[in-house]
C-alpha cells in the first residue's frame, strides 16, 4: 500500500525533485529535469513501475521525520526493537545529477534492506542492468543511464536489485544514485559525506538571507526553500509542482501535469521572493519570461516548459493506474493552448513590483511592453478559458477582466511612466474603460467589487490576488467544469 500524499516529502537540486515516502521509499523521480520522464513512478502505479526503498527489515515501532534547519535535507528516523537509525536524503545542487542516501546508526543495531527498481519512461521500460568495473550497478535504457554506488553487496532478484546491511550506533552507510547519458562514460563518483556538507552549506546560506518575520520566520524559511526547490536553475523557470496526475479528488479524472511553468503561479512565487529580498531569482525568472514569450504578444502562452518550450502535447499513460486508482495519468498539458487574459495582469504586477524594488527593466522589455499592451487593449473584451482553465470553450470571466485592469493600471502608474519614458494617459483611459464595463455589466450585488477597484485605482496599489469569486448566471454543459461554474459570472 502506497503512502498517503501527505506522507511524502520533497528533495531536490533546483533542476529536478524526488518524493520520499515515510516508509523510506523514493516513489517519484524525473531526471534530468522536472518534466523529464520518470525513472521511479511507483507514486502513480505500483512498485513494479520503479522505486528505491531503504527501510528496516522488521516493521519499525515509530517513524519520525524532519528537514534539517534551513536546508532541503530530509531525515527519516526509524525506531525498532533493536535500535534507532535515520536515512538522510538529499540531492546536491551541483552540475551533475545525483541523489544521496546515507543511513546513520544512532543507537543499538538496526538491520536494513534495500530494493532498487529502475524503470525508465514513466515506469514502462525495464533497463539492461550490469555491474561496472568499480562494482557500481549500471541500468541502461535507450539514451539514459542510472548508476548506483554503495558499500553494500547488491544482487539481482526478479528484475530488482536488492541487498541487506546493518548499522550500529555511530556507523554510516552511504549510497549515491547518479544519472547520465548511456552513450557517454558513466557519471563520476562523488563523495556522499562531502556532498552533504556542501548541500547543507548551500541551503543554509541561501535561507539565512531571509528577513526576520518574528515567530513565523522558520515557517517562512521552509516555504521559501520549497519555492526555491521548484526553480529550474539553468534557465530561471519556476514549475508549479514536481509531479503529474495527483488527483484533485481521489478516484477522479481531473489529474493534470503541473511540471511546467505557469506564468500566473510563477508571478506569485516571484512576488513572495522579492518581498523577502531574493532579487536574483526574480531577475532570472524575468529573463526567462522575456525569452519564453518571444516577439508576438498574441502567441503568449499561459505556461511553458522549464527551458521555455511551447509545445507541451498532452498524452495518457495507460500502463499507470494512477495514485489511489485515480486515472488517467497524463503527461503534457493541453491547457498550454488556452487563452487566459488574466496572466497579463499577473505579469504586469510582478514587473511593477520589480520596479518598486529597484530592478531596472531590461532593454527587451522596453520594446515588448507596448506591443503586449496594444494586444491586450483589444483582447480583454474577448472570452477566454480563465484562471479555472475550463475545457468547455471560452467564456467571459470577471477575474480575467479585473486582471486586465491591473495590467493597464500598472502601466499608467507614475513609476512605470518614468521607467519607460512615456505618458500613461492612454493606459489609464483603457483601465477606466474596463472599470466602467465591470460597473455596468456585472450583477448588482457585486458592485462592491467596483468600489474596491475605484479605491485601489486611486492608490494605484491593487492586491496581487484580484480573484473575484461570484456565483454563475448559467451552468456549463461540461460536467468537468463544475468548480468553474461556481466562480463564473456571465459578462454580456
Amino acid at each position: 500500500m502506497r503512502p498517503k500524499i501527505e506522507d511524502y516529502a520533497i528533495i531536490g537540486d533546483c533542476k529536478s525533485a524526488a518524493l520520499v515516502g515515510s516508509d523510506g521509499s523514493i516513489d517519484w523521480l524525473c531526471w534530468p529535469r522536472f518534466d523529464s520522464a520518470a525513472c521511479f513512478a511507483a507514486l502513480l502505479g505500483t512498485t513494479e513501475n520503479g522505486r528505491w526503498l531503504i527501510a528496516p527489515t522488521l516493521a519499525p515501532l515509530a517513524v519520525k521525520r524532519r528537514y534539517r534547519p534551513g536546508a532541503l535535507i530530509l531525515e527519516t528516523e526509524f525506531q525498532t526493537e533493536t535500535g534507532r537509525a535515520a536515512i538522510v536524503d538529499f540531492m546536491p545542487p551541483a552540475d551533475g545529477a545525483d541523489l544521496v542516501r546515507i543511513v546513520m546508526g544512532r543507537s543499538g543495531r538496526v538491520e536494513f534492506r534495500t530494493e532498487y527498481v529502475a524503470r525508465f519512461n514513466y515506469g514502462a521500460t525495464v533497463p539492461w542492468v550490469r555491474r561496472l568495473y568499480d562494482g557500481a550497478i549500471s541500468a541502461v535504457a535507450g539514451p539514459e543511464r542510472l548508476v548506483l554506488r554503495g558499500p553494500v553487496a547488491l544482487y539481482g532478484e526478479d528484475l530488482k536489485t536488492v541487498g541487506e546491511f546493518t548499522v550500529e550506533d555511530g556507523q554510516s552507510v552511504a549510497f549515491v544514485l547518479s544519472y547520465g547519458a548511456s552513450f557517454q562514460a558513466p557519471p563520476s563518483a562523488i563523495d556522499p559525506f562531502e556532498s552533504l556538507e556542501r548541500t547543507e552549506t548551500f541551503w543554509r546560506e541561501w535561507s539565512d538571507r531571509c528577513a526576520d518575520v518574528g515567530p513565523w520566520t522558520e515557517a517562512v524559511k521552509r516555504s521559501l526553500i520549497t519555492l526555491k526547490a521548484l526553480t529550474y536553475a539553468p534557465t530561471g523557470g519556476i514549475v508549479a509542482a514536481a509531479t503529474t496526475s495527483l488527483p484533485e479528488q481521489l478516484g477522479g479524472v481531473r489529474n493534470w501535469d503541473y511540471r511546467y511553468c505557469w506564468l500566473r503561479d510563477a508571478t506569485f512565487t516571484i512576488l513572495a521572493l522579492m518581498k523577502l529580498g531574493y532579487h536574483d531569482e526574480a531577475r532570472a525568472w524575468r529573463d526567462w519570461l522575456i525569452r519564453a514569450i518571444a516577439g508576438s504578444p498574441h502567441q503568449v502562452q499561459i505556461m511553458y516548459g522549464v527551458g521555455g518550450e511551447r509545445w507541451l502535447p498532452e498524452l495518457v499513460l495507460p500502463w499507470l493506474k494512477g495514485y489511489a486508482n485515480s486515472s488517467p495519468v497524463r503527461i503534457g498539458n493541453a491547457a498550454s493552448d488556452q487563452t487566459q487574459i488574466d496572466v497579463f495582469g499577473e505579469i504586469a504586477d510582478a514587473m511593477f513590483q520589480a520596479l518598486k524594488a529597484g530592478m531596472d527593466p531590461p532593454e527587451r522589455s522596453r520594446t515588448l511592453r507596448p506591443q503586449i499592451l496594444d494586444y491586450l487593449a483589444e483582447a480583454w473584451r474577448q472570452p477566454d478559458e480563465g484562471i479555472w482553465e475550463v475545457r468547455g470553450g471560452p467564456q467571459h470571466f470577471v477575474h480575467s477582466k479585473v486582471m486586465a485592469w491591473v495590467a493597464f493600471d500598472r502601466a499608467a502608474s507614475d513609476l512605470e511612466a518614468r521607467a519607460f519614458h512615456e505618458s500613461g494617459r492612454r493606459w489609464r483611459a483603457i483601465a477606466d474603460e474596463i472599470l466602467r464595463s465591470l460597473r455596468t455589466r456585472i450583477r448588482p450585488q457585486s458592485q462592491q467589487l467596483c468600489a474596491v477597484l475605484r479605491r485601489q485605482a486611486a492608490r494605484r496599489e491593487l492586491a496581487a490576488d484580484a480573484s473575484c469569486r461570484l456565483p454563475s448566471r448559467r451552468r456549463s454543459e461540461d460536467p468537468g467544469n463544475a468548480s468553474s461554474d461556481r466562480e463564473q459570472v456571465a459578462v454580456q
